[in-house]
């Protein structure tokens, strides 16, 4: 048997497997993981495979498996059906054994953290929207909170690292995601832990935008959206990388997935509610106020874009944060 090289993790049907068990399951053939879930990036011999969803970054298509270049299998996990609530109880048991979880108090991270009981961290300057809200929402949770308060010269700094890794470096919306992750990952990563439990597809599954209370096709506009989330994660685990860990989405897990797309778009933005499914299963969890809150995004929340915006200014570019995100990019990749 060559040698077998896993980053992340990967399980059958719920059980968590471990990699003498995988070894033995590629002893038999590649085709043997087929049905493995998890988040993963598989390398032995001359052959490759990625989850199917492409949670962990990798150089194959994500949900293939490859040898000698040539795609000899799909992964196509196939777990026993159950109802949106097991999924996600499911999902979150199957990546909390070690890590940390990116916190901001709204239902998507809240739940996942109810379901977890790991150390929690939040991103926000010192009065900021998230981090009152996070301390709130984590006092009434019993959760053990870290806030990490970002001064403007360490915003500088993280984001002449992002914008050396990321897909869309001069993208004012991208590079101030990727800044506002930059801290939770450094954070993760000066603690020891090489995995971050995040809410990443919530919105995208279960209709968080604003704009889907409006949507004229809200089933497209979902289904565009998660198409999207591909994208994203690059984003994301490019940063993540940066301090030696990874992004895990029990959201993108197959059984999270497969139960919210099997509710009608109707129901998942129902009454002027935003994802209403998930704040259903997510009562039965954790304190109400926590189910219903509203959130903003990360970076206008934790007011990272307040101090990207006054760096802009102090850079010459009163009207342009592209513009000096522009400069940075320049500066770092050397043109």
């Amino acid at each position: 048997m060559p040698t077998m090289n896993l980053k992340g993790w990967m399980e059958r049907d719920g059980v968590r497997l471990s990699p003498a068990d995988v070894e033995r399951m590629l002893g038999e053939g590649p085709e043997t993981i087929a049905r493995c879930g998890g988040e993963f990036l598989l390398e032995w011999g001359d052959c490759i495979a990625r989850d199917i969803f492409g949670v962990m970054p990798g150089p194959v298509s994500p949900g293939t498996v490859r040898c000698s270049g040539r795609e000899v299998a799909r992964i196509a996990p196939n777990p026993p059906p159950c109802t949106l609530e097991e999924a996600i109880v499911t999902a979150v048991d199957l990546r909390s054994d070690e890590g940390v979880m990116a916190f901001s108090g709204g239902v998507d991270s809240g739940l996942v953290a109810g379901l977890a009981g790991l150390p929690c961290v939040t991103v926000g300057i010192e009065g900021s929207h998230d981090a009152a809200w996070a301390a709130k929402a984590a006092r009434t949770m019993g959760l053990d909170l870290t806030i990490v308060s970002p001064t403007e010269d360490e915003v500088a700094e993280a984001l002449a690292r992002v914008v050396r890794v990321i897909p869309d470096p001069t993208n004012p919306v991208e590079a101030s995601i990727a800044a506002t992750m930059y801290f939770a990952a450094a954070w993760a990563g000066e603690q020891g832990h090489t995995r971050i439990l995040a809410g990443q597809g919530a919105d995208e599954l279960f209709g968080g935008y604003a704009r889907y209370l409006t949507s004229p096709d809200l089933a497209a506009e979902l289904d565009r959206d998660f198409a999207d989330l591909g994208r994203q994660g690059a984003r994301d685990q490019a940063v993540a990388a940066l301090h030696g860990a990874y992004l895990s989405m029990p959201y993108l897990d197959v059984r999270v997935v497969r139960a919210a797309q099997a509710i009608p778009a109707r129901e998942r933005v129902r009454g002027g509610v935003r994802k209403y499914p998930l704040r259903v299963v997510a009562e039965r969890h954790i304190p109400p106020e926590i189910a219903r809150a509203e959130k903003k995004a990360m970076q206008y929340g934790s007011g990272i874009w307040r101090i990207i915006q006054r760096l802009s200014r102090k850079n010459g570019y009163k009207k342009s944060v592209q513009g000096y995100l522009t400069e940075i990019s320049r500066a770092e990749h050397d043109y």
